[in-house]
This record gives structure tokens, sequence and C-alpha cells, in this order.
């Protein structure tokens, strides 16, 4: 008799993961809530959407910084103790955003020290994972908490516009700050203390250069990686979120919708996957990346907001690629370099977000936001099919 294969309810019967998931969700949740509410403080502030978007840049570019240099803690240290310092020392600093008359060069100053630590929580996390679900309930496992954070920017994005006009933006900053001491206490409660992987008494600069050699040395990798970046292009819609409210009519609720659209899209592209026999998912993983910008096209006709909501869902349900793309990078990745390497591959994912939304807002201070996006969704459908290609052969056995 043949075993049934590990589903969402045998990972949740595992205490610690259920902590995991627990911290994860408040931490998300509060996130989205912050960065509803610093696009709409910087808008209101300059009424400039080249602003706004390089604040929210600043949520990705840290990250250039942190994953490659910071990610390796985990790898070294005891997992655990990282994410919770991490939880820590990004309450603290978001405590200080929230304060009243703050100038915006500190709560940018601010903002790059949280996003620095953002990288080590999740890196750690990936690093953790494995040891919390071993053997096949590993990838529903982490398809679960793709979808929750997905589902958890669902509920911060729809949320945080409504908190924002009810509280204000030094609120919400709060909420986030108190998310992440939530989610510290979580982690200390309910997840057991781990040895780190890597071998003692190895160098950091040595440790580094090993997670980059895992990167670069593998061509399947490389080409998971290529994936994961096209995001950098179809992030557009939410970089520009605000002005594009405003080309529609609509306020602060109205970022908070389009912002997620895309996520809740998303959480319905991961449902669905599950329920695809793994063999086939991996044949996918081009055809949804090229979707997920291909969808965006449609904006080029000036949709209403419900179409464009539409659009944006489509967009997102495609871009559940990402948990095939994500599952498969770490299931290939050696265990002591695991954090290390998954700090490497998400530098790169938020570095080219961070571009994406860097020249999105540039180009919405001199096109109209539905064309900027239309025109990032063609730049994405050129680069989905070039990392496709790389994907494809890599593949063992081809030419």
């Amino acid at each position: 008799m043949t075993a049934r294969a590990a589903g969402f309810r045998d990972v949740l019967a595992v205490t610690e993961f259920r902590a995991l998931f627990s911290a994860q969700l408040v931490s998300v949740t509060g996130d989205q809530l912050a960065r509803v509410a610093l696009s709409i403080l910087v808008y209101d502030r300059t009424n400039s959407p080249g602003w706004a978007a390089l604040t929210y840049a600043l949520t990705f570019l840290p990250d250039l910084v942190g994953g490659p240099l910071l990610s390796g803690l985990a790898d070294r240290h005891p997992p655990r103790t990282v994410m919770v310092l991490a939880d820590v020392l990004r309450a603290g600093a978001v405590a200080a955003m929230a304060l009243p008359g703050l100038p915006l060069t500190a709560v940018a100053a601010l903002l790059v020290g949280v996003q620095l630590f953002n990288p080590v929580w999740n890196s750690a996390r990936a690093a953790l994972l494995p040891q919390v679900l071993p053997g096949e309930r590993f990838v529903p496992g982490m398809g679960l908490l793709m979808m929750l954070v997905q589902a958890g920017q669902v509920a911060g994005f729809a949320l945080g516009g409504l908190l924002v006009a009810t509280i204000g933006t030094g609120g919400a900053l709060m909420a986030d700050a108190a998310s992440f001491a939530v989610s510290a206490v979580f982690l200390t409660a309910g997840v057991r203390p781990r040895p780190p992987r890597a071998a003692p008494g190895v160098r950091w600069w040595r440790h580094v250069r090993a997670g980059w050699t895992v990167v670069v040395g593998d061509r399947r990798r490389l080409a998971l990686v290529a994936l994961g970046c096209v995001s950098g292009i179809y992030i557009a819609g939410e970089a520009i979120a605000a002005p594009y409210a405003a080309e529609l009519g609509g306020g602060a609720a109205v970022v908070g919708l389009l912002l997620g659209a895309y996520a809740l899209g998303n959480v319905l592209g991961m449902a669905a996957l599950s329920r695809i026999p793994p063999g086939f998912q991996a044949r996918l993983l081009g055809p949804l990346a090229v979707l997920a910008c291909a969808a965006l096209l449609g904006c080029a006709l000036r949709p209403d907001l419900v179409a464009t909501l539409t659009l944006f869902t489509l967009s997102g349900v495609a871009s559940s690629y990402n948990l095939i793309a994500n599952t498969t990078f770490v299931q290939l990745t050696p265990d002591a370099q695991r954090a290390q390497a998954f700090g490497f591959a998400l530098t790169a994912l938020r570095v080219s977000q961070g571009l994406g939304v860097v020249l999105a807002g540039v180009a919405a201070e001199r096109a109209a936001p539905h064309s900027v996006v239309a025109g990032a969704g063609a730049i994405g459908v050129v680069a989905a099919l070039g990392a496709a290609g790389l994907w494809r052969r890599a593949q063992p056995g081809s030419a």
C-alpha cells in the first residue's frame, strides 16, 4: 500500500512549525501595514511619484549588503537566536520611525537599518525549516509559509489604507513594531534552540565566498535566481500604487486594494500549484513567469479600477512560480551553506525588485502610471523568456 504524501495538515501538526508560521504571519502583516503607511506618508509630503517609489525601493535595496554579508550568521550561529535578535532590533527601529515630525531623511535611514536584518531573518528561517520539517514534509511546509507571506500581504495591504486613515501613519508603524516583538515571543516560546550547521572555526569571509560559489557553481541554481529576478519587472504596479490610485480617482483605500490584488492572486496561484504533481511543476516555471508579466500589458488600455485589479490579480496568480523556484533552490543547496546561499539569492531578488521600483517611479514622473505598468509588462515578457531558456538548458541531459 502506497503511503500518503505529506500535506498541509501534516506540517501544521508540528509544534515548532506552528511557531514559525505564527511568527511569520504577524511580522509580514505588520510589514505591509508599514509599507502602505510609508508610501502614503512620503507621497503626501512630497506629491512626487519618484520620491514615493524611492522610499518603497529602500525596503529592497539594503539587501545588497544584508543578504551576502549577514545571511551566513544563521549558518555560523544558532538560527533561532539570530531570528529573535533580528526581530528585537527591527522592532526598536520601526518604533523610532513612528516618532511625530521625524524628518524624512531619518525615516529613510531607520528604514535601511530595518531592512538590513530582513534577509538575515529569512535566511535563518530557510536554514531552520529543513530541520523542523525533514524529508517529504519540507516542500508543503515551504509552500504553506510562502502562501502565508502573501496572505499576510493581502491582509496588511487591504487593511493598511483603512488603518492609516483611522490612526495615521504613526499608528500603523507602531503596529509594525509590535508585530516584530510578537514574532520574537513566538520563536522563543515555540522553537527549540539548535546548533549552527557550518563547521566551527570557518572564517567569515571564507564562508561568504563558499556561499557565492554554491550559487554560481550550478547552472540550475543560477537559472532559478534569474527566474526570481523577473519579479523586479512586474513589481512596477506595486511600486507606483499611490500615483496609480490617484489616476484612478481613488485615495488610500485604493492604494491598499492595488497592493493587495497581486498578493491575493499569488495566494490563489500557490494553492492551485500545491495540487499539481511535483514532476509537472518544473515545466510551468517558464510559462508562468512569462504570464506574470504579460498580464500587465492590459494596462495599456487604461482600464478602470475593477479591470486593473483583475489584471494585477492575474499577474499575482502567475507569479506563484516562485514557490517552485524557491523550494527547488533550497533543496539543491548543501546544509552547511544554505543560509549564506539563500542570502545571495535573496539579495539578487530584492535588488532587482528595488531597481525595478526606482525605475518605475522615475518613469512615472514623465508618463502616466498605466503606461508605465504596461511598458514594464512588455520588458518583463522578454526577460522571462530569457530566464526560462536558461532553466531549460540547465536541466540534466539538455544540449
